[in-house]
């Protein structure tokens, strides 16, 4: 049997990105979190304060010093080299742009060494798509996680025809000690199981609102009368952050960009990016 993976390396600290590494870290991982500045990293430092926090609060195990000791197994750094230099793996969650995401890539392929497996986060990009310009096809493939990923702990890994299966089995076992629920996709599928439900969903809400047929609050109330749901879609923009969503519409259809257009000019350009910033669709304390 392989060996496990206990060597982290998460390139991006934005919300998901510290998420993923300090659930990593909580679980006995030794995790690298990689930003591309020290400014980047000093607001890292604070959500990863927010989120011990949190886990304290929501996470039953996080007693008995465990929570205390997740911090001291994460490091955070703007020097690539160093980020990856000895990972068992690497996990992408930078923005969502396929040509950062591919330059990113081609570095870390460089730099990281031959043990060294890639995955990407990317939530709507094919993994073979990027799978090049990593330099070992056969040890790169997806893996996606959800926000909130303490509580809604899916982890959808899907490789591509050149990933290697022990790599897949390997990354599977990994996901299962963080205390994921793995998800294996057996082909590839642009938004995995997850976004292919929610990604269209959160797209025809935004339509409604957009298009002035509905506020967003009535969206939400509808949606939570008719279906029984917890949440509604506006909801859910604001917990996973508006810039993802914005970042995926903006290189959409015409349509897409329309909307991406009014959710910039309406909400993000007012910094009013979601939980995180206290304000997005609705106000938080």
């Amino acid at each position: 049997m392989s060996a496990a993976i206990t060597k982290v390396t998460v390139l991006g600290t934005g919300v998901l990105g510290s998420q993923i590494a300090y659930q990593s870290a909580f679980k006995g991982c030794t995790v690298t979190a990689y930003d591309i500045n020290d400014d980047v990293l000093a607001t890292a430092r604070k959500r990863f304060a927010t989120l011990s926090e949190t886990y304290a609060r929501e996470v039953p195990d996080a007693k008995d010093g465990a929570n205390e000791a997740a911090l001291t197994r994460l490091t955070l750094t703007s020097d690539l080299a160093a980020a990856v230099s000895d990972a068992d793996l690497v996990i992408e969650a930078i923005p969502e742009v396929a040509d950062l995401k591919r330059q990113t890539f081609q570095k870390v392929g460089e730099l990281a060494p031959a043990k060294t497996i890639i995955a990407t986060n990317s939530s709507t990009l094919l993994p073979s798509e990027l799978k090049d310009s990593t330099g070992r096809a056969d040890r790169f493939l997806a893996l996606h996680f959800a926000n909130r990923v303490w509580q809604l702990n899916t982890a959808e890994i899907m490789g591509t025809p050149d990933t290697d299966p022990a790599v897949y089995s390997r990354v599977v076992e990994f996901a299962k000690a963080i205390g994921m629920v793995p998800i294996e996709l057996h082909k590839e599928k642009a938004g995995y199981v997850l976004n292919s439900l929610l990604v269209p969903f959160l797209h025809a809400a935004a339509q409604l609102a957009a298009g002035g047929y509905a506020d967003p609050a009535d969206v939400d109330t509808t949606w939570r009368i008719g279906t029984g749901a917890p949440l509604g879609p506006f909801q859910i923009y604001d917990i996973i952050g508006l810039n993802t969503p914005y970042n995926i519409m903006a290189h959409g259809d015409a349509e897409s960009q329309q909307l991406a257009a009014w959710l910039k000019t309406n909400y993000i350009d007012k910094g009013k990016l979601g939980v995180e910033s206290g304000e997005g669709f609705y106000k938080y304390t």
